[in-house]
């Protein structure tokens, strides 16, 4: 039987690209998949978990307090970390993309940009993780705490990761153009420090695979919540839990709020285990607020069967 030759053409097209984006991490696709083997949704062609553009949103608008508590509780307590530096005050909430930095060495960072050249990579090592980044995406890089002559991204690189992920970028590194950064509308950067010089002996040693941030673990695909507090790494697939908890907590702090004011209930009433009667209250209280409301009524009886308030 004769094979179209626009679909080998496709085909061939498809493996060229795909051959591309997996020599463009250090572990394999297997690799990756076999790390992150709990999520069980859509994944890019990289293995990376793809979480939903709607929860990205959603997650921009809770509570960091609330989810690192709901997160705490399934176990997971290596997950945060704090003391960072900002160019404004914009959220940056996004899957990861990751990237590991270390000290260069010039045999080794001749070895990676000779076959980054191969691999049709330009420039330095900094930049190529930003190749790869898509709408949604936070690019998240370890880079050993370095400040001065660790700047891994000065104003033209940060205008190239907005354009390309509409996002901002967490880096256990500095950056440059702190004033150039900051006129770039709807992005941030959460970084270690600023500083004037340029980036000088560190190579990129990793690219979507495992890092360490401060004292957080981070896999590529994790949801990024980063705020005034610090940064939180969801695993992709907790982040829908995480994220409706952390709504509900909202919802249960500002139903209570309004019942305390107006003396429906006291505080011992909405602090505690909920009896019937304050349960009954919720609901219709939800019912009267609809615009509030960001989970299904099945998700919110799930919470409420799993927690005692």
């Amino acid at each position: 039987m004769a094979i179209n030759k626009n679909i080998i053409g496709v085909l061939l097209a498809f493996s060229f690209c795909f051959g591309r984006i997996a020599s463009a991490q250090t572990i394999s696709k297997e690799e990756l998949t076999f790390l992150t083997s709990e999520w069980k949704g859509e994944r890019f062609a990289d293995g990376r978990p793809k979480i939903s553009d709607d929860l990205l949103t959603r997650a921009k608008n809770i509570g960091l307090d609330d989810a690192w508590t709901a997160l705490k509780n399934l176990g997971y307590v290596n997950q945060f970390e704090s003391g960072w530096k900002t160019v404004n005050d914009e959220a940056v909430t996004g899957r990861a993309v990751t990237a590991m930095f270390m000290p260069s060495r010039p045999d080794v960072e001749k070895n990676i940009k000779d076959r980054g050249a191969k691999q049709g990579r330009a420039g330095n090592t900094n930049s190529w993780p930003i190749d790869v980044l898509v709408k949604g995406d936070v690019y998240v890089a370890d880079g050993f705490g370095k400040i001065a002559a660790g700047t891994l991204m000065g104003s033209t690189l940060g205008n190239s990761i907005f354009s390309k992920s509409g996002n901002g970028v967490v880096f256990d590194a500095s950056a440059r153009d702190v004033e150039n950064l900051s006129e770039i509308k709807g992005f941030n950067a959460f970084v270690r420090d600023f500083h004037p010089s340029f980036l000088e002996n560190e190579v990129l040693m990793g690219l979507n695979t495992p890092i360490r941030i401060g004292g957080a673990m981070v896999l590529p695909g994790d949801l990024v919540i980063a705020k005034r507090e610090g940064v939180l790494f969801v695993p992709a697939q907790l982040a829908e839990q995480v994220v409706a908890t952390a709504e509900f907590v909202s919802l249960k702090d500002n139903f209570g709020f309004e019942m305390v004011k107006t003396g429906k209930f006291k505080t011992g009433q909405i602090d505690n285990e909920w009896t019937p009667e304050v349960r009954q209250a919720f609901y219709k209280w939800v019912d009267e607020h609809p615009g509030k409301i960001k989970m299904s009524r099945a998700t919110i009886d799930k919470i409420l069967e799993k927690r005692t308030w």
